[in-house]
Formats: structure tokens, sequence, C-alpha cells
């Protein structure tokens, strides 16, 4: 019987330990993503990175389908501090998608997703509990490259834009019916205790996790101040 209880106390500090790992190498994953994207000269158009107050990645999302299929993914999203959004890039908080679809396809394959969250409209509709893209906030195909017109057009018109990278192909791309949610349970994985993706955006003091220092470290060094903020400071 005691062996019994000892095996049984030892599976479940195993399953535990596996589902810390799961969460934490995700986050470190979104880091090595965005790292990779931000390396590459024709990526997000820096001019819209630097207006952004959130940047949402989901690596490796999972698209299934035969004909008009769905997705599904976990990942995180970072934002800009203070109650403007125009401070250093914070903590990141856990997501999850699922839904919609990135077109007509024809088995499954892995694509990471890279969320620009442009406006305040669009943060507060992402904190909620769970939110339709298309439907409670708009979303479009992100441009891509150097083309400030283009840049300039697409933020002005929705309050995210959207990017995936499957293949080796990068490219703005359409993500409406999916849906987004804070992921808590991964939240309290990640952090250590319960703690709300909501707290950890909002909160002051958050500190980021050692799993998240690689993401939040790619953010600041390519984009360090809140531009569409700045602009209106001169």
């Amino acid at each position: 019987m005691v062996r019994k209880v000892i095996a049984i106390g030892i599976m479940c500090g195993v399953a535990t330990l596996g589902a810390q790992n799961k969460d934490q190498n995700r986050l470190a994953e979104c880091g090595v993503v965005m790292e990779e994207i931000l390396g590459v000269p024709e990526n997000i158009p820096r001019e819209l990175l630097e207006k952004a107050e959130c940047v949402v990645i989901i690596p490796s999302m999972t698209t299934v389908a035969l004909g008009i299929g769905g997705n599904w993914g976990h990942g995180a999203m970072v934002c800009r501090g203070g109650t403007s959004f125009t401070g250093a890039w914070g903590a990141p908080g856990m997501y999850s998608i699922d839904g919609g679809s990135l077109g007509f396809q024809i088995g499954a394959q892995s694509t990471d997703v890279v969320l620009l969250v442009m406006n305040r409209r669009g943060v507060d509709a992402l904190l909620s509990t769970k939110v339709k893209l298309g439907g409670n906030v708009s979303v479009a195909a992100g441009p891509k490259g150097r083309v400030l017109e283009a840049s300039t057009d697409a933020s002005m018109r929705a309050e995210i834009l959207s990017y995936s990278r499957s293949r080796g192909l990068f490219a703005g791309v359409a993500l409406t019916g999916s849906s987004l949610r804070p992921d808590n349970d991964a939240n309290e994985v990640v952090y250590g205790r319960k703690i709300t993706t909501r707290a950890i955006v909002t909160g002051a003091g958050i500190a980021v996790p050692m799993s998240g220092h690689r993401l939040v470290n790619a953010l600041q060094k390519s984009t360090p101040i809140n531009e569409s903020s700045a602009s209106k400071v001169r």
C-alpha cells in the first residue's frame, strides 16, 4: 500500500513537471520565433512594430484541414508597460487560439503566428475572457517590408494585424473567425502562482520569468519606444 502511494506521488510529480516544462518551453519558443522573424529583411515593418501596444506570438500553431479547416495553438502576449502602454515591454501573459482558418488547405501543417495589437480597444478586447477575431475586434493581414504608406493605412483600419510563417515563408494572413483567450492555467505554471493575464499586463513590478527573457529582450532591442505615443509628445 505504501509503495502504491509513493508510486502515485511520483507519477503526479512527473506530470506536474511535464506541464511546467511544456508551458515554459512554449514561452521560450515564442522568443526564438520573434528573434528569427525580426532577423530577416522582409518582415514586420518597423514603423508598425514601433506603434504596436502589444504583440501576440503563437509558435507552431497547428492547422488541420481537408478543404476549409481550423487551427489551434498556444503562445504568449507581451505589452508595453504603463497605463497608456508607452513604456518598455513588460512581462508576458500566456494565450490560446482556436477555430478559424488560414484558407483552403489539404492535410496538416505547423504555422508560426504573430499578431500586432495596434490600439487600446484591441488590448481591452484581448484581456477579456475570449475574443473572436473579426467579430469582437477587427483583424487584417499585416503588410510586410518597408512600405510606410501601406503600414500606415493598415494600422488605421484594424485593431489587430496578423502575420504567419510557414515552411520558411513569411506573410500577412487573415485570421478572421479564430478565437483568442488568456490561458491562466499556463500563467500559473510559468509564474508559480495563480495570476491572470490582465494582472500581468496591467500590473506593476511583475518580473519577467526566465523562460520569457528572450522574447521580451528581442522586442525591447528592436523597438524600445512606442513611436505612436512619442510622436504625440513631440
